[in-house]
């Protein structure tokens, strides 16, 4: 299959996820590249040897890290210090590649094995039990981080995101069996409540005509008497 450019340049991202270039994911900064609304030396992750990987495919010069999207730094992974976790959950919902397990109320980890360093935890964490370690041995960019982890980086992105969708599409499906219940429960009330009135209307109306007769009868008796 042809690659398109944007593609092309989304293979030479490693994957990280980590927003720094300024975009929510590492495909929209390809497209952004792609289209000349960003430049090639926006992603700390990739270094200045990515930089120089980017510039070779759009034939322009190796231009410099813009470091004001974040320096160029050893790669390293999230860890959680268990013992004050609080199991707020806010971690996992940030991750991008799925990395870190856990339920509420209860502790968390970190599969280092999956972890891409973008950070992204770290912040959301109301207790500040996340920090950031090198694995990577003082070595930054594409020399501590290889193509197969950002291959494996990109399909657990892509399957989170599935997830996502997958949740939200089951949860709106609830919502809406829900309302549709809620509906018909009103509907019932609705039309239980039209019953009651018409039932009262008609028990009015017969006593009305009830009246009537013995109004009636009473003057056909007067007039009988004379």
């Amino acid at each position: 299959m042809l690659l398109t450019l944007v593609d092309q340049i989304e293979e030479l991202l490693p994957q990280t996820q980590c927003t720094k270039c300024g975009y929510p994911a590492c495909r929209p900064y390809a497209e952004a590249i792609a289209n000349g609304n960003a430049s090639y030396n926006q992603c700390p992750p990739g270094g200045q040897e990515g930089v120089a990987r980017l510039a070779l495919l759009l034939g322009k010069p190796a231009i410099p890290l813009d470091i004001s999207h974040g320096h160029e730094r050893v790669r390293p992974v999230a860890m959680i210090e268990e013992a004050y976790c609080i199991g707020c959950t806010l971690c996992i919902q940030a991750c991008p590649v799925d990395a870190i397990v856990g339920a509420a109320k209860q502790m968390h980890t970190v599969l280092p094995e999956l972890c891409t360093g973008c950070d992204l935890c770290v912040a959301p964490c109301p207790v500040d039990c996340i920090s950031m370690i090198d694995v990577a041995s003082g070595k930054t960019g594409w020399e501590a981080w290889s193509q197969q982890q950002a291959n494996q980086a990109r399909n657990q992105f892509h399957s989170r995101q599935q997830r996502l969708e997958r949740e939200k599409s089951e949860n709106d499906e609830r919502l809406l069996a829900k309302a549709v219940e809620k509906l018909r429960a009103v509907s019932a009330e609705i039309a239980l409540t039209e019953g009651e009135i018409h039932e009262k209307q008609r028990k009015k109306a017969i006593i009305s005509a009830a009246i009537e007769r013995a109004r009636l009868k009473k003057l056909e008796s007067e007039n009988t008497k004379f």
